[in-house]
């Protein structure tokens, strides 16, 4: 197995094992869709880790010898199976954090970008340098970096293909936070964090953020209203103010 799925509670971690460097490939790809149906049909999970295997790479891109059987017509196949999937992680109702714990490039990036929050090791390294083959990012790096750290910034390094250090690309909003220790560490203690909120209002807090982002203001403060209003009737709603007005910690059951 190339994914494998480990439980802690209610966070899931999902780690590539691919070694040497995790790079992707369609069995990877394969496992990682089959890995992602059942996390999404998984009630008790309430936080998802991505990680790669080992403290060399998260995911250094795929197998570049695979790209030598494509050509214009069978590309679209393989492109649109890995946008695809990332795609699915990325609409899972609940929060996805990536624990970058090496180098992210290429594909590994674009997965890491799919996720809602980014955590990487001192030691990472992160890039799009697809240009240096002759092709573009194609499971979504053109649209999500750009998304998440402007124009600009994707457009520089896609164009030159060049790698950012961790804090870097902290400082440019790639990633949201640096640890000298395990990236995994210190993915579990915001997953755990989250946990501890009402599972209802987080996922429809990433409903209202990630849909509101392509709407107009006034829109998307509607739609703020309206994934924020069913809470009031929730069971969750009442645990929580009672438990705030009883001093004791709220035990959330997601109704």
């Amino acid at each position: 197995m190339t994914v494998q799925i480990e439980q802690e509670g209610a966070v899931f971690t999902l780690t590539i094992s691919n070694p040497p460097m995790n790079t992707l490939n369609a069995d990877v790809l394969r496992e990682l869709d089959e890995a992602i149906t059942k996390i999404a049909e998984d009630d008790s999970v309430r936080a998802l880790i991505i990680t790669g295997e080992g403290d060399r790479a998260f995911v250094a891109g795929a197998e570049i010898s695979e790209f030598l059987g494509l050509d214009a017509e069978t590309a679209p196949a393989l492109l649109g199976r890995g946008s695809g999937i990332f795609r699915r992680i990325e609409q899972l109702e609940i929060p996805v954090i990536a624990a970058i714990n090496g180098y992210a490039l290429g594909g590994g990036l674009e997965l890491a970008l799919a996720c809602d929050i980014r955590v990487a090791t001192t030691k990472a390294k992160v890039g799009l340098p697809e240009a240096k083959l002759g092709i573009v990012p194609g499971y979504g790096g053109t649209q999500r970096l750009s998304r998440i750290a402007g124009p600009g910034t994707a457009k520089e390094l896609i164009f030159t293909g060049r790698m950012l250090d961790a804090e870097e690309a902290r400082r440019r909003g790639i990633v949201e936070a640096v640890t000298e220790g395990e990236a995994l560490v210190k993915a579990r203690e915001i997953a755990e964090a989250i946990t501890k909120n009402g599972p209802l209002a987080v996922s429809a807090a990433k409903r209202a953020i990630d849909e509101g982002a392509a709407l107009p203001l006034d829109k998307a403060l509607q739609l703020e209203t309206a994934v924020c209003s069913p809470l009031f009737g929730s069971g969750d709603m009442r645990e929580g103010a009672t438990a705030f007005l009883e001093k004791r910690q709220p035990q959330f059951t997601g109704r």
